[in-house]
């Protein structure tokens, strides 16, 4: 087995080990990013910073010292700034902004010993659901399906992570997830993504879209590698005042496959009109493996299901109106500055050049619904429907203690194939709920469709019950047994 054959886990186990040093690991990766530029799966790569830092691991490792994560490489979607290296937000507007600072979650990776092997590519201020909307181009699944040579979307936005991931260019990787960016490529790519309660990563240095919905989390390949990268992310923040001031549980150390006493919720509204005959079987699957592992079952009701998509593309849209109003040309990003031209001009023209045509639209169906004559009928409206979204699961977690459901609507498709904006944001019909909610929820590799490509099942827990949904999605991971891998990595 190849150094990027490994999970997160086993990298662990055998930098302990000493079977190989972190500085070995490290030129594995860095050459296999390097074979597969053609993912485009990253903004920038960070060769030489990674070599430093996995010196400093084995050092570490060496004289005892050595953090949770110590030289296991890894990516930083491009949407957590980092100091004195280049983010974007694979964004026009904010080509060359070099931050001063770091971001709280990836300055605990990297003070956990973690070595950067670059920024990975993402939807463009993560406003996307297949990373075609990046100013630094799309990013390219490496799965292909069965007798086709198409290219394939990695889901998106946090794509970059999710394809890197996969192809086995990094061991673990960060991800944001507003309404589904962290479950949904998770789904699509063969890999696990787990999105935390609200409030458990901080949000200080990750560029904002939504605020309100805004969340960090791990993507890996594994429960396990998730549950190491979780702990880690996790923890109060001072700087954010959203952060939840709460103890971060050893998730690893407490992960057990046994739900002997647990039961799963089956929300009936999640079998919606036209369910993909395969999902709705991989569906089914997924409840006679929770069995197995000793869950019970019951079906409970999320009436207010059906308003989710409507309200988030209320809610989101205006948060960012507001968050991205910032960048005008005035003290960072780009600047466009024609002849003659007054500040208005200024802020029009940089805004008109700096921002994609995806968050262009955002922006202007939040500023709509924000706007004074619009604001009680969209924006207060959509904030009522969210309070009952809520109050569903609340009722419904009366009776059972995790829900399961499919995380997409269908597998991987080709690149143009949902070139209607309405088509391609009912991708995230099955996780945008749980984000209105501010629950945690997680993606688990379960399955194939007929053309061989990932499909996956999500789990959704009670508020601050990561570890209930890790240990649900370690029955799941063990249960499925999903060991396909793309065919591009051998």
């Amino acid at each position: 087995m190849s150094l990027t054959d490994l999970t997160l886990s086993q990298m662990r186990a055998g930098l302990a080990a000493r079977a190989f040093s972190a500085a070995e690991l490290a030129e594995a990766h860095i050459a296999a990013v390097a074979a597969n530029r053609h993912l485009n799966a990253f903004t920038l790569e960070t060769p030489d910073l990674a070599r430093a830092q996995a010196e400093a691991a084995d050092a570490a490792l060496k004289a005892g010292t050595a953090g949770p994560l110590a030289g296991v490489p890894i990516g930083i979607k491009d949407l957590f700034c980092t100091k004195g290296v280049e983010t974007t937000a694979a964004s026009n507007i904010l080509k060359g902004f070099v931050p001063p600072y770091e971001s709280t979650v990836s300055a605990k990776l990297l003070g956990a010993g973690a070595v950067m092997l670059g920024k990975l590519n993402l939807d463009e201020f993560a406003m996307g659901s297949s990373n075609e909307t990046s100013a630094a181009g799309r990013v390219i699944s490496p799965w292909k399906a069965s007798g086709s040579d198409a290219e394939l979307v990695p889901g998106g936005s946090s794509g970059g992570s999710a394809s890197a991931v996969a192809a086995r260019l990094v061991a673990g990787a960060t991800g944001t997830d507003t309404g589904g960016s962290i479950r949904q490529p998770a789904a699509f790519t063969g890999i696990t993504g787990i999105k935390p309660t609200y409030g458990r990563c901080s949000r200080y240095g990750i560029i904002a879209f939504a605020s309100s919905l805004d969340q960090a989390g791990p993507m890996a390949r594994t429960v396990e590698d998730c549950a190491h990268l979780l702990a880690v992310m996790c923890g109060h923040d001072p700087r954010d005042t959203t952060s939840l001031d709460l103890p971060v549980p050893d998730f690893a150390a407490a992960l057990s496959s046994d739900l002997r006493g647990k039961t799963i919720g089956i929300p009936r509204e999640y079998r919606i009109d036209g369910l993909d005959p395969v999902i709705a079987r991989l569906w089914d699957d997924g409840i006679a493996m929770l069995r197995q592992a000793g869950a019970s079952t019951v079906d409970v009701a999320l009436p207010h299901t059906k308003y989710a998509l409507p309200a988030y593309y209320i809610i989101a849209p205006a948060e960012a109106s507001s968050n991205l109003a910032r960048y005008d040309g005035v003290r960072y990003g780009a600047r466009v500055l024609p002849e003659g031209a007054s500040l208005s001009d200024m802020y029009e023209a940089t805004r008109a050049a700096g921002f994609g045509k995806e968050v262009q639209r955002r922006i202007m169906i939040g500023t709509y619904v924000l706007s004074a004559g619009f604001y009680d009928a969209y924006y207060t409206q959509a904030q009522k429907v969210r309070t009952l979204i809520a109050r569903d699961f609340e009722a419904a977690f009366q009776s059972c203690d995790l829900l399961l459901t499919p995380t997409a609507p269908s597998a991987a498709f080709a690149f143009g194939a949902k070139a209607d904006p309405l088509e391609m944001y009912l991708n995230d019909v099955f996780t945008v709920p749980s984000s209105l909610a501010g629950l945690p929820a997680m993606s688990v590799p379960a399955g194939l469709s007929a053309d061989g490509l990932p499909l996956g099942l999500q789990l959704i827990g009670r508020p601050l019950e990561e570890q209930t949904v890790l240990n649900a999605g370690l029955a799941l991971e063990k249960a499925a047994n999903f060991t396909a891998k793309p065919g591009t990595v051998a």
